[in-house]
């Protein structure tokens, strides 16, 4: 792996650190705190344009990852969409980006 590739493949597993916990400590919170995922995601005019820019943002992603796992011939991208669907998409895209850039490299395994 290059020094550039492997800048960005540890800032994506930065990022995708980042995003799985924010997601498991905000989730824990709304759930232990019994808040409505519904009325917050849909509430008003202002959750609407915010639930549907992520929601496009997440089906790009989505359709991103499929073509490019295919393009490149990484195998079991549909782990990285299925694993969103129980942790957040802001863990699994960027982790997802990062496997795809050691994929790339075509090193098993990062080297220092």
């Amino acid at each position: 792996m290059n020094k550039e590739t492997r800048i960005r493949y540890w800032i994506f597993l930065f990022l995708a650190g980042i995003g799985l916990v924010t997601a498991m400590v905000f989730n824990g919170l709304a759930v232990m705190s019994g808040q409505d995922y519904a009325a917050a995601w849909f509430g008003t005019a202002v959750d609407w344009v915010l639930s549907a820019d992520l929601s496009v943002v997440a089906i790009a992603s989505v359709v991103f990852m499929l073509a490019e796992a295919q393009r490149i011939g990484m195998k079991r991208v549909w782990l990285y969409i299925a694993l969103s669907g129980v942790t957040a998409m802001a863990f699994t895209f960027p982790l997802f980006l990062a496997m795809r850039e050691r994929h790339v490299a075509g090193a098993d395994t990062p080297q220092k």
